[in-house]
């Protein structure tokens, strides 16, 4: 029976030990992610949550999607980017959202939707607001950071890889535009801490 007790009592020290040294790497970790990336957010097809800070060190692209709205062939371009770029270090970011009425679906519908007519293998996540009071704090901190919110369906942000310099794009830059892609290989050329 007391050694029962030893085993026991060694056994929850050892749990307390890992516990408290991967508490302690915490702030390093939080330390090494840019603060516009510290947040998580449950993924589009499994409702999964997701640390944003998997993307640190990379030039991400944010966008607000949506499946009924006149930019939504955009999907197209973007995977195109991702898929062209991102053994560069660059990544899509899509966030559905009805702020604008034109994504009623569900996010099984709308995870379908994105893989079978457009073909999007970039990280979506679920639907959610992106303006106002209620808007998801990665799209407070970007309005924050570029005195600009989403004023459509696929706006557009490029977040640095150190997450310091953040560019805003209208809905009316596509994916191909000069500008937009200028930027996004202006970034991949800044070479992150790590790298």
């Amino acid at each position: 029976m007391a050694y029962r007790f030893v085993f026991i009592l060694a056994s929850l020290l050892a749990g307390v030990s890992s516990v408290h040294s991967a508490t302690d790497a915490t702030p390093q970790a939080a330390a090494s992610c840019p603060r516009v990336l510290q947040h998580t957010v449950a993924r589009l097809q499994d409702e999964k949550p997701q640390n944003l800070c998997q993307y640190a060190g990379q030039v991400v692209v944010v966008v607000n999607t949506a499946s009924f709205c006149g930019f939504t062939p955009q999907y197209k371009g973007l995977e195109a980017l991702h898929a062209k770029y991102k053994d560069r270090g660059l990544v899509v970011l899509g966030f559905p959202s009805n702020d604008f009425s034109q994504e009623p679906e569900s996010n099984a519908k709308i995870a379908d939707f994105c893989e079978n007519t457009f073909g999007v293998k970039f990280p979506m996540f679920v639907k959610t607001t992106v303006r106002g009071n209620d808007a998801l704090p990665l799209f407070k901190l970007l309005t924050e950071q570029t005195n600009t919110a989403p004023k459509w369906n696929f706006y557009k942000y490029i977040i640095s890889r150190d997450g310091k310099d953040i560019k805003s794009f209208s809905s009316m830059t596509g994916p191909q535009d000069k500008s937009f892609v200028q930027e996004i290989e202006k970034q991949l050329a800044v070479k992150g801490p790590a790298q």
